[in-house]
């Protein structure tokens, strides 16, 4: 009779950390004996193999899926086999992020955002890259006596943190994109991984929110230039993450993706598709024509704090953080 197998551990977890490693969901045959988990380690294409004994006990369900939290699903795996590896960065090396990937933005840069960028908010540490906003008052550098400018009549800076991007070291145009993270929900935090096309002022230059959070919603947004010209035209939706678990939800780390073709972008979450737009209806409507979803795009990873859609990060304690696992790039493989 088919049975559900009880797993007794005969061997040590120690070197694996559940945030970490991802567990296959296995069927159990009728005999009882060893079987193998395979666990998928953080460097690329390394595996360990960790085994356990099982013992029959009489319950009627024929399967048993141990779920752990994981880097991807068999599907995305299957998937992948159409793609080849062009970037990555695994984190794996403690210290500053790697120079020849990234580079820090520096100041007040968007959106009136409270914080000030700088590069001590960023750090690679245990396999992880770790992006840290932080409460702590200075004078602002650029700070002007009547300045209309709103970056430079800020007589203070309130918060720091980090923006990274690949701008002068790395862009591409098509792909699979794959962010594996964990982000904090309180109020006033932004914390987005996102792309901008490397020709046209924004937003004729395109941007993709492959991941974005603030006031208690995820977004996967696509914008391109309306009819102004300076304002966007958005395809977007935003998803309340009450309803994914909140906190519980936000404790895990969680992949986030995207694939763009010529034919259309699809975003999406732990593989739960959350937005897919034809590229062809993503051209400028500004009377260019000019479509910023045919041209290279560069990344940026970032924690904003405030600003005109952060919300307001009066009652949240600091520092906080946004964590990043890895990010990597695929293309399609060429014919033979």
């Amino acid at each position: 009779m088919p049975g559900i197998w009880k797993l007794l551990v005969v061997n040590h977890l120690d070197d694996i950390s559940p945030d970490r490693c991802s567990v296959p969901k296995i069927f159990i045959t009728e005999l009882p004996g060893i079987i193998t988990f395979i666990d998928q380690s953080k460097e690329m294409n390394r595996f360990r193999y960790r085994s356990f004994l099982f013992v029959s006990i009489p319950l009627t369900i024929a399967a048993f899926g141990l779920s752990m939290r994981h880097s991807g699903s068999d599907a995305t795996s299957q998937k992948n086999e159409d793609y080849q590896l062009v970037w990555s960065d695994e984190f794996n090396q403690d210290g500053r992020p790697d120079t020849s990937k990234w580079h820090n933005e520096q100041g007040f840069v968007r959106n009136h955002e409270l914080q000030w960028y700088q590069p001590e908010n960023v750090w690679c540490e245990g396999g992880r890259l770790i992006i840290e906003a932080r409460k702590e008052q200075r004078p602002n550098p650029n700070f002007e006596e009547g300045s209309t400018d709103w970056k430079k009549s800020r007589r203070h800076i309130e918060y720091t943190s980090s923006c990274l991007l690949t701008r002068k070291t790395a862009s591409w145009q098509y792909g699979r994109f794959e962010m594996r993270g964990k982000i904090d929900i309180r109020s006033g935090l932004w914390p987005a991984w996102w792309t901008l096309g490397v020709s046209k002022r924004w937003p004729g230059n395109g941007e993709i929110d492959i991941m974005e959070y603030y006031r208690g919603h995820l977004l996967a947004n696509i914008a391109c230039a309306g009819r102004e010209g300076w304002k966007a035209k958005w395809y977007g939706k935003k998803f309340a993450t009450d309803s994914m678990g909140g906190k519980a939800w936000a404790d895990q780390f969680h992949v986030w993706r995207m694939d763009w073709s010529d034919q259309e972008i699809s975003l999406f979450l732990d593989d739960r598709l959350l937005n897919r737009v034809p590229v062809d209806s993503l051209y400028n409507r500004d009377g260019s024509g000019f479509n910023p979803f045919r041209q290279p795009h560069f990344m940026l990873l970032n924690l904003a704090i405030g600003g005109d859609n952060g919300g307001d990060p009066a009652g949240t304690s600091f520092p906080n953080r946004f964590e990043v696992d890895y990010v990597r790039v695929y293309q399609r493989k060429t014919a033979p």
